[in-house]
């Protein structure tokens, strides 16, 4: 009983703090209700600025996809309990967000703003569907696996299964296409803001075919067949068999 509190305790813990971190991130690349946003900061050199801040997202990016990979979790479920895996990889990627956000160099100057008040509230709404998107395609997959709460909980742990939720069906990567309309959907673009959310989209397109290669392999046939039917990121319209 002890050991089982002890996990949940973890494993919750581990989520409140990536819930903590990602709400702040928010705040962050908007520049609002944080104490510290993309643009805050000593204005550094911009070699220095550039430097820094690649490093930071590099660490964020290494740290995702090597934790994320097959080879890496088989290695790591020797020394960590399976129940705890996948909470601890959700607890090294807020460290790696959290380092992030603390030690970003400002780069203020703008590449764009927008002025029109329609525009910038289309904008702002936009950013916040964005991340609104995001979370509701974390709980069409499965959220608390995702997180790993459901493993914490769980008397035995064991991958889910291949399962198509109905908004996987339209593309396959939509937690991602919520980060892409959050990354550029702003109506005021800072030089920091735009080596973000350039870097950031740089990774997610390696990142997803690196996923795809590892589900392919894991999940077989039908896997393939879903690359085959569902686009990546934009929908596409369906052809009725008639059509030619």
């Amino acid at each position: 009983m002890l050991r089982k509190a002890l996990t949940f305790t973890y494993g919750a813990v581990a989520y409140l703090a990536f819930l903590g971190a990602f709400l702040y991130t928010i705040g962050f690349l908007a520049g609002a209700v944080v104490p510290k946003d993309v643009d805050d900061g000593t204005v550094r050199p911009v070699w220095q600025a550039v430097v820094v801040d690649l490093a930071l997202l590099g660490l964020f990016a290494v740290q995702h996809s090597v934790m994320a990979r097959p080879w890496f979790k088989q290695r790591w479920t020797r020394i960590v309990p399976p129940a705890i895996e996948r909470s601890t990889y959700v607890l090294a990627a807020t460290v790696a967000l959290v380092l992030l956000l603390w030690l970003w160099q400002p780069w203020p100057t703008t590449v764009w703003s927008v002025d029109a008040g329609w525009a910038r509230a289309a904008l702002w709404s936009l950013y916040l569907l964005g991340w609104g998107f995001l979370v509701l395609s974390t709980f069409a997959l499965g959220h608390f696996d995702l997180f790993g709460l459901r493993q914490v909980l769980a008397r035995r742990h064991a991958e889910p299964s291949f399962r198509e939720p109905p908004l996987y069906r339209v593309i396959r990567h939509p937690i991602m296409v919520g980060f892409l309309i959050a990354f550029w959907a702003v109506p005021d673009m800072s030089a920091g803001r735009l080596l973000f959310a350039a870097a950031s989209t740089a990774y997610i397109m390696v990142g997803v075919r690196l996923e795809e290669h590892d589900l392919k392999q894991q999940l077989g046939a039908p896997y393939a067949d879903y690359l085959d039917r569902v686009p990546r990121f934009v929908p596409r319209p369906k052809v009725s068999h008639g059509e030619h």
